[in-house]
């Protein structure tokens, strides 16, 4: 008896240990990691949020909107949540789905007769999961560059996803496509009568309550308490324009307040319930965590896991044993993270504001152990040191690179040969002028993008984007008998990985 009564005791004192231990960082301990980790990571500004049973446990906001300006960040500063607006157009899809407007494994084809990809088979037999899943076989982002930032319309970008060719096959592997969500919300306006940003306002925002929400980036310049968009290039913390998407809505444009954002977190961890009335289906929000593709082995740090998937708008994981739903967003000069954990009735939103960083990730995990009663893990101690270890590495690459530079490396043809404009089947045109002896590199459908182009190697250039979010890359040229007949462009893998080779025209 007493051994069983020392046993009693002594996980009862575990217990209570655990659960000091969460108190104690988010209480005590909390203040001191942020404002140290957003040091490190150069982070202006950060919001975050806990709710836990219904209740905001945690809400606290950091640091400054804009570098080197006084405005401090509050719980109702508006950040952009880029991909975490893809839960709420998965949602609104499944929530149709509920009212009996469509179904979700109706062909994409009944609602946007219009809609094409490359093979006519797949594009009859693409149902509108497909679309929120990522499975219609393409890479990761693939496209991205195009559409992103550019003065391409809807329809162009429908119009050229038809003619992209997915390097998988349909419905074999997973491939994150951004264009495919736009497809996506186009169908909203078809099953309601309303464009995709008025359902939204509609349905979750004003119910919500979340006033301090936007749809579009079109109404950045309206709201006054907002974040600026940063990033940290070659070491320096820099100001960047916002991302220009409304082109590509319902992948990634909406932005919000970390206190809204605990609006949406309470209806979907209470089966769609909001102070008291039905905002959104049950049966909606089981609908987009069902898992339809997976994404291999995956996991994080310390966790035992099991199964790592996307349902609709939305990765799915476990973590000691309990189901993650979860999803991350990055657009110019933003990261943030959302995660639930439904069975603990839990949820944590953390923003900021320059998409250079991991503790956006980091936090998020710290603040799942505390509230799971696991030991302190120190995230974002790792991410520090492996981020710190790579920039060190691109620095000394770019320190060689700027010395063969400067050493003038003779080049096959004259650099007039390289001037003119090139095309690329999908994309469109770019063109290259000589301005002060340098190569400018411009481009169609991204108007404010220039590629500075310095000699390397031989045809190899070295390209410096004047928007430092698309990197410092390699630009590659072929010629044939002297003349010039392609170059090879490319961008940060935070756009895209997919080089676009452009062939000369005139």
């Amino acid at each position: 008896m007493k051994r069983i009564l020392s046993l009693v005791l002594a996980i009862t004192f575990l217990q209570a240990n655990a659960q000091q231990r969460a108190v104690t960082f988010m209480g005590d301990s909390l203040d001191n990691y942020v404002i140290k980790a957003m040091e490190e990571w150069q982070i202006p500004g950060t919001a975050v949020a806990v709710v836990k049973e219904g209740k905001v446990m945690l809400m606290k906001a950091y640091g400054v909107r804009e570098k080197g300006k006084p405005e401090k960040v509050d719980t109702n500063t508006v950040f952009m949540i880029g991909s975490n607006t893809k839960a709420f157009t998965a949602t609104a899809l499944a929530q149709l789905q509920a009212e009996g407007k469509l179904q979700l494994d109706d062909p994409v084809r009944k609602h946007l007769p219009g809609f094409r990809l490359r093979d006519p088979w797949l594009a009859d037999h693409a149902i509108i999961r497909d679309l929120l899943s990522h499975r219609l076989g393409f890479h990761t982002f693939q496209g991205d560059f195009m559409f992103f930032d550019s003065d391409m319309r809807s329809a162009q970008i429908l119009e050229k996803l038809g003619l992209m060719e997915p390097p998988f096959g349909f419905r074999t592997t997973w491939g994150y496509c951004n264009a495919a969500f736009l497809a996506a919300g186009e169908i909203i306006p078809q099953a309601t009568g309303k464009t995709w940003a008025e359902y939204l306002k509609e349905k979750f925002f004003g119910p919500l309550g979340m006033r301090n929400t936007i749809a579009l980036s079109k109404e950045i310049p309206a709201v006054k308490n907002i974040a600026a968009a940063h990033t940290v290039f070659l070491g320096e913390l820099k100001k960047v324009p916002y991302g220009n998407i409304d082109n590509m809505a319902p992948a990634g444009s909406i932005g919000s307040s970390v206190a809204d954002m605990t609006h949406w977190v309470k209806a979907l961890l209470a089966n769609g319930q909001y102070e008291g009335r039905e905002v959104i289906s049950p049966d909606a929000i089981a609908e987009t965590r069902l898992p339809h593709s997976s994404l291999g082995e995956g996991g994080a740090p310390f966790n035992r896991k099991q199964f790592n998937l996307y349902g609709l708008g939305w990765f799915t994981s476990s973590y000691e044993g309990r189901l993650i739903v979860e999803h991350t967003g990055g657009v110019n000069g933003f990261v943030t993270a959302v995660r639930l954990v439904p069975e603990e009735n839990l949820g944590i939103i953390v923003l900021t504001n320059t998409e250079s960083n991991n503790f956006y990730n980091d936090l998020t995990a710290e603040l799942t152990d505390a509230c799971l009663q696991l030991p302190f893990r120190n995230y974002t101690r790792a991410s520090l040191d492996e981020y710190n270890a790579e920039q060190a590495q691109i620095k000394q690459a770019l320190e060689k690179i700027k010395e063969e530079v400067a050493d003038k490396p003779a080049m096959n043809v004259p650099l007039q040969a390289f001037t003119g404009t090139y095309e690329h089947p999908l994309y469109g045109r770019m063109n290259i002028r000589l301005e002060r002896d340098t190569l400018m590199m411009r481009f169609e459908h991204h108007r404010n993008l220039v590629g500075k182009l310095l000699p390397w190697k031989a045809d190899k250039f070295i390209c410096f984007y004047n928007n430092t979010i698309y990197g410092i890359k390699e630009t590659l040229f072929t010629a044939e008998n002297g003349k010039v007949t392609t170059v090879t462009t490319r961008v940060s893998g935070f756009v895209e990985n997919t080089p676009y080779v452009f062939r000369k025209v005139d």
